[in-house]
Parts: C-alpha cells; sequence; structure tokens
C-alpha cells in the first residue's frame, strides 16, 4: 500500500491519502490525551465519534493552504522542488498541531480543559517559561519520543504525485488540469461543511462547548475536543453571550441579584488578611478530610490542620476556576470564571472594584504581595485596579532582602516570603487589609535544597511542596503571633485552585473544585465546620458582613455565615458546563438544558438522576436560579455593570 501511495501519479489521491494519515496523527495525540490523563477522564465510542467531528474541523484549518497548492490545475508545478515545498508545509502545519496537543495533554490536569488562545495573555509577562518547559520535556521524555516517531512515520508515509510537467502531452495536461479542477470545486463544499461541523445551512459553526454532546461528563469533553480546534475557535471571539432566560430584570432580579446591602451588626474596624496559597487544594488538608480512607488519612498539612481546630470552616467549599487568574477576581473581588479567566476578556477593563477598593475607602491601609516577578500573571495589574495601594513582588523584596531566596524559577520561596509579608504588615497603619500570593506549591513542584531530607518525594510530586508550605504559613502565624495587629485581625485561608490528585473523589467534575475556606479570628478561637456550602465568591461579601459594612456594594456571593444552610450555593465552569450547587444536589447545565443532576452525597457522581420523578421540582427550581445568575453575569459583563453605581 505505502509503496503503491508513495508511488501515486495522482495529486487527488495524493491529497486524500495525507489527510487521511492526518487523522491518524490526531488520533495518536487523543489517545496520548487520554492515557496520560486516564485518571480523570473516560473514552468512549461517542468521545471517538465527537473526536472525528472536531478533528476534520482542524485538519482542514490547518491544512488548507497544503490542499489548494496540491490541486493548483498548473502542469508546471509538478516538479521535484515544488512537492518538496508541499511536503515541508504539510509536515511542519501538522507536527506542530501534533506538538501542541501533546503539551496540553501534560497541562491538562492543572486546568481540566483544552487551553484556549487566552493562555498567551496569561503568561505573556512570565520570563521562566524556557526553563519549565525544558523540564516538562525530561519530565516526559516518553511523549517527546512518541512526538519522534509518528514525525518519521508521517514523513515516510507521505504521499506525492510523480507526475512531470515538462513531458505532459497536450491531451494528458488537459486531463490534468480538468481533474485538479474539478477535485477543487469538490472540495470547497467538503472543506466548509468540515469547518462548520456540518453540511446543513442549519447547522452553526460548531464551538468548544459542543464537545459536551459527546461526553458524559463535562471533564471528558476536553477529551472529544482537540488542541488546535481549541486555539482556532476562541481567536477573537466574543467571550460573553447574554442569554435571554429572563425578559424581565426585576422578575431576575428576584431571584437572583449581586447587589448587596448589610445592615446586621454595627462597623467593626478589623484588620483583614487574605492568604491565596497556590494549588492549597482541600484534597491534601487532614482536618477536612477526616472520612477520607476510612478515616485513617493524615494529610500533608499538620500545621493548618492546627489553625482549622481554631477556625470556622464549611462542610463543602469551593473554588470558582481552574486556573490562578481565576482566583484572583473571585477571592478579591467576587467575580467568578465564566467561559473564560475574567482578567484576560474585555470585560476586565470594565468598572469594578474588590475588598481592597471597599475598604480603601473607608480608611483602610492595603497592600497585595506576590513574590514572583512584578507584573507576573498581571497580578499587578489587577491589584491596582482593584484598590491595593501598594505592590510587593519581587523587586521589592529583592531591594529589601537580597536575591538569595529566589527559588530559580518562579518566585521568593514561601517561608521567606510569608515572613516578609508579616513584617511588612508590622509597619502598616491599622486598619490594613492585605492579600499575598505563595508561589512554592507551584510547578515544577521543587522544595529548598535546605529541606529536601525533610520533605522528600511522595506519591505526587507536588505533596513534598504542600508539606513545605504548610510548614511556611505555619511559621507565619506564629510569627504573626507575636505582633500587636494579630488580636484585632481576620485572617482567611485559601486556595487558588486545586491541583494533582490521587482520591477518585477529588477527580470528578466537582471534586477538581474543591477548595478550602478557612476563616480564623484570633479574638474567637473556637474551631466550627459549619453545615454549608462556601466558595470562593463568597469571601468579600463574608467578610464585609463580620465587618458590619453598611453600604451596597457588589459581588456575585453571598455573605455565607449570614445565609440560611438551605440558601447557600456554589457555582463553576467547566468545558462549557455550569455546575450549581445547591438544595444537596448537583446540576450541570449547558446554557440550554441540563445534563446531569446528582446528590451532592454521591460523592463519585455516579448515579445521575436527571429527569427521575422524584428529583424534577428540585431540578426546575436549581435550573431558574443558575439561568439567574448566568443572566446577571452576562448582562453586566457586556454593559459595563459590576458595581453598585452601574
Amino acid at each position: 500500500m505505502r509503496r503503491w501511495m508513495t508511488k501515486t501519479y495522482s495529486p487527488v489521491l495524493a491529497v486524500l491519502w495525507n489527510l487521511l494519515l492526518a487523522y491518524l496523527v490526531y488520533q495518536t495525540a487523543r489517545l496520548a490525551y487520554y492515557l496520560e490523563n486516564s485518571d480523570y477522564l473516560s473514552y468512549s465510542w461517542d468521545i471517538f465519534r465527537g473526536g472525528l467531528l472536531f478533528d476534520t474541523s482542524a485538519i482542514l484549518y490547518t491544512n488548507i493552504l497544503y490542499v489548494m497548492m496540491m490541486l493548483i490545475p498548473w502542469y508546471k508545478k509538478e516538479n521535484n522542488t515544488y512537492h518538496l515545498i508541499c511536503k515541508w508545509l504539510y509536515m511542519v502545519v501538522n507536527g506542530l498541531a501534533l506538538a501542541i496537543n501533546l503539551a496540553d495533554a501534560v497541562y491538562f490536569q492543572y486546568t481540566m480543559r483544552r487551553t484556549t488562545t487566552t493562555v498567551f495573555q496569561e503568561f505573556s509577562n512570565e520570563g521562566n517559561l524556557g526553563s519549565i518547559i525544558g523540564t516538562e520535556f525530561l519530565n516526559h521524555w516518553y511523549l517527546v519520543l512518541l512526538f519522534v516517531v509518528v514525525m518519521l512515520l508521517l514523513w515516510y508515509c507521505y504521499a506525492r504525485p510523480h507526475l512531470d510537467g515538462r513531458t505532459l502531452h497536450a491531451p494528458n495536461t488537459w486531463r490534468y488540469a480538468l481533474t485538479c479542477q474539478l477535485s477543487f470545486i469538490a472540495f470547497l463544499p467538503f472543506c466548509i461543511a468540515g469547518m462548520r461541523g456540518g453540511f446543513t445551512t442549519a447547522v452553526r459553526p460548531i464551538t468548544v462547548s459542543n464537545a459536551n454532546q459527546y461526553a458524559a461528563r463535562p471533564v471528558d469533553a476536553a477529551l472529544a475536543l482537540n488542541t488546535p480546534f481549541a486555539l482556532i475557535r476562541s481567536i477573537g471571539k466574543n467571550v460573553f453571550v447574554v442569554p435571554q432566560y429572563y425578559s424581565n430584570e426585576e422578575e431576575m432580579s428576584r431571584i437572583y441579584s449581586p447587589i448587596h446591602t448589610i445592615d446586621t451588626i454595627p462597623p467593626i474596624k478589623k484588620n483583614v488578611v487574605i492568604l491565596i496559597v497556590e494549588s492549597f487544594g482541600r484534597e491534601y488538608i487532614g482536618a477536612l478530610n477526616k472520612d477520607l480512607e476510612d478515616g485513617k488519612y493524615k494529610g500533608y498539612t499538620p500545621y493548618v490542620d492546627a489553625l482549622i481546630s481554631k477556625s470556622t470552616t464549611f462542610r463543602y467549599s469551593f473554588c470558582n476556576g481552574r486556573k490562578s487568574i481565576d482566583g484572583m477576581p473571585s477571592i478579591l473581588s467576587s467575580i467568578p470564571m465564566f467561559v473564560e479567566p475574567f482578567i484576560l476578556t474585555p470585560a476586565s477593563m470594565n468598572d469594578y472594584t474588590g475588598i481592597a477598593g471597599i475598604l480603601g475607602k473607608e480608611g483602610y491601609e492595603t497592600a497585595f504581595f506576590h513574590g514572583a516577578q512584578n507584573g507576573s500573571m498581571g497580578f499587578q495589574a489587577f491589584a491596582q485596579k482593584t484598590g491595593f495601594q501598594r505592590y510587593f513582588g519581587r523587586t521589592e523584596y529583592e531591594a529589601a532582602k537580597g536575591t538569595k531566596d529566589f527559588d530559580g524559577t518562579w518566585a521568593i520561596w514561601d517561608e521567606p516570603f510569608l515572613q516578609y509579608y508579616a513584617e511588612q504588615m508590622s509597619q502598616m497603619k491599622e486598619p490594613f487589609m492585605t492579600a499575598v500570593f505563595t508561589a512554592s506549591s507551584h510547578h515544577p513542584f521543587v522544595v529548598p535544597e535546605s529541606y529536601q531530607q525533610q520533605f522528600p518525594e511522595e506519591h505526587l510530586s507536588i505533596q513534598k511542596c504542600i508539606r513545605y508550605t504548610d510548614m511556611a504559613i505555619g511559621k507565619f502565624f506564629e510569627t504573626a503571633s507575636k505582633q500587636p495587629w494579630f488580636e484585632h485581625t481576620i485572617f482567611v485561608l485559601t486556595s487558588d485552585h486545586t491541583n494533582m490528585s490521587d482520591h477518585d473523589y477529588y477527580q470528578t467534575d466537582l471534586g477538581g473544585f474543591c477548595s478550602p475556606i478557612i476563616i480564623y479570628e484570633p479574638s474567637r478561637p473556637e474551631g466550627q465546620m459549619i453545615d454549608k456550602i462556601a466558595q470562593q465568591i463568597d469571601i468579600l461579601p463574608t467578610v464585609l458582613g463580620m465587618l458590619g459594612y453598611q453600604k451596597p456594594y457588589f459581588g456575585f456571593g453571598i455573605d455565607v455565615l449570614n445565609t440560611p444552610k438551605e440558601d447557600t450555593w456554589a457555582v463553576n465552569y467547566l468545558n462549557g458546563v455550569y455546575q450549581y450547587v445547591k438544595h444537596g444536589c448537583v446540576l450541570q447545565f449547558d446554557g440550554q438544558k441540563t445534563k446531569g443532576f446528582y446528590s451532592l452525597q454521591d460523592s463519585l457522581m455516579q448515579h445521575n438522576l436527571l429527569h427521575q420523578s422524584s428529583t424534577v421540582s428540585r431540578q426546575q427550581q436549581m435550573e431558574q436560579e443558575l439561568k439567574a445568575i448566568i443572566q446577571q453575569y452576562m448582562e453586566r459583563m457586556t454593559q459595563d455593570r459590576l458595581s453598585v453605581l452601574k
């Protein structure tokens, strides 16, 4: 077969054969994607079938120039030089597609989704990507080897015409031109239909969210997709589209409104300190998993466990996104991630603020701390936008302490940086509001050389880093407890998102969003776990409630401490599906219809209760509530109404 195809005298057959090879390349990449993430993903016939649809679109988008060059009805192009150019174009395009699919297989465990074009904005200010990519090349050498083998096979199996344009006779030239023209004409409608995802005029061009049609769970939608398609389909797209679930603003606001007023307690001038701990998922914390492993699970956070014994926590607590740039707006501005990271969308230019801006107007001194390079991840710009008066990054730290504490990749090690954080707060005028974003539990998951014996490698590479950061947090509170401001401070500890997992519960669609929310007041050291649902976007309203803030303000979350248990809820977005947690249930809604409905007690999400008569009324109620949340979000994003005045 290979001998016949590589010796073919037909440009049309050569194109068809080579496009078939491209399909095999994409399916090979999908299989590698699955095997790399088999703890999270499930492969099925529907995934394969949907994959062909998205692969067709991506292959046609990326290979259209190649096909046009091959089918141009100009017989003089039939020479070795021209076809060598065509072959190299084909190899580069499909090699690049294979490379980004394989690279995304590694990145998936951190985001649970296919990468879109927002990734270029997300890492635009990072100067350490070269070393990180180099580390991943070494850690995933088998994917590099797979890439090399597939590319060698692709080069070997590539088919090219062996026509000689210089020796074609007139009849053959005429027949050649007609064949190419007819093939090109036939290719055009197929190309358009393939890119759009169907032939009928009723078919809208497929997008990333269409992958949910082929996935039993939202997380599996990533497997049906391919990364070139996700990148292409997100170029210049309008991220926020306003649905028309409610035509009456008053009716929608009765169900849900992000405008808050507080008049419950007299105002209290307490300091507010928010610790956003990199990748510090709930799974790693023993005190929040007392039933895990039949009660034998100890976790990796003895210092935070001790803190929890004196703090308020929640039976269920979630992050609102899967990236660091999702955590910042969720925690500090009560803005969740829907569709794409808020910071990377045009809506980030809207008029909005955050807890720093709100408290700054009440006389608070505010500051944000992040030990990475200033400007990293866009945090400095976001901090300034939301009202932080001062910013302390790696530049400020090294100006004061020198360069010895830089981890060589991302930031200042957590232990010295958290000590610096405590020192700087002792120099601030009370009341103050500060936030710190740690970095040491970030990929590539290393600890300082002096701690490598104390925190050796464990089952997951992140676990030793969690232990190190937990120790750093413990030392921070030890230092803070000696400061005069400590007793009249509200501390909130949470994570930006979750990360690597080795327990089934935390690998489900919902489990991948389980983050701790810990509220500690030294003046009230009674520990309690409240039987409520909490999420990152609740932190701003809850803290303002604790302070007795009296003015109207904007926030998508709720004051979870002053809200009845039955009215607490959480929402997140995964691969085109909204997950809404309330009333002891989990609703999965794709924007048009409900795809899944589970009991919150069904921790592994194994029993879909969709359309069961006993749950229909609750499902309908949750759909109404979620639709109001989504429409409020989309309208306010597109209409620049992210403040009370708007």
